[in-house]
């Protein structure tokens, strides 16, 4: 069953974050400090906007020898064209520091 709710703040904060570049892959640690969000917030959001197809994911290799790899997000085409559509519908606003959030 699909359900066709308003997405969280929480949602709508990383969508914001993710559209200020849209082409560029960024990873959770900075998606965190854009939105504000927790890990334990955070993760569990990626991989549901993923699983939906609104992001595109994928492990980088470290930029130094002896760190792990990481997982990177970007919007997919239909998930920028929903994050455009929420802001253009003035709910996504600038949702970037946790007392937002609040």
């Amino acid at each position: 069953m699909i359900r066709n709710r308003t997405p969280s703040r929480q949602t709508r904060a990383v969508l914001t974050a993710l559209l200020d570049r849209p082409l560029e892959w960024r990873h959770g640690y900075e998606l965190s400090k854009l939105s504000g969000l927790s890990s334990g917030t955070l993760y569990p959001l990626l991989i549901r906007l993923h699983d939906r197809g609104l992001l595109e994911a994928r492990w980088m290799e470290p930029e130094r020898p002896g760190r792990p790899a990481r997982h990177a997000y970007r919007l997919s085409s239909a998930g920028a064209a929903f994050a455009r559509d929420l802001a253009g519908a003035g709910q996504a606003g600038a949702i970037f520091g946790r007392e937002a959030l609040a």
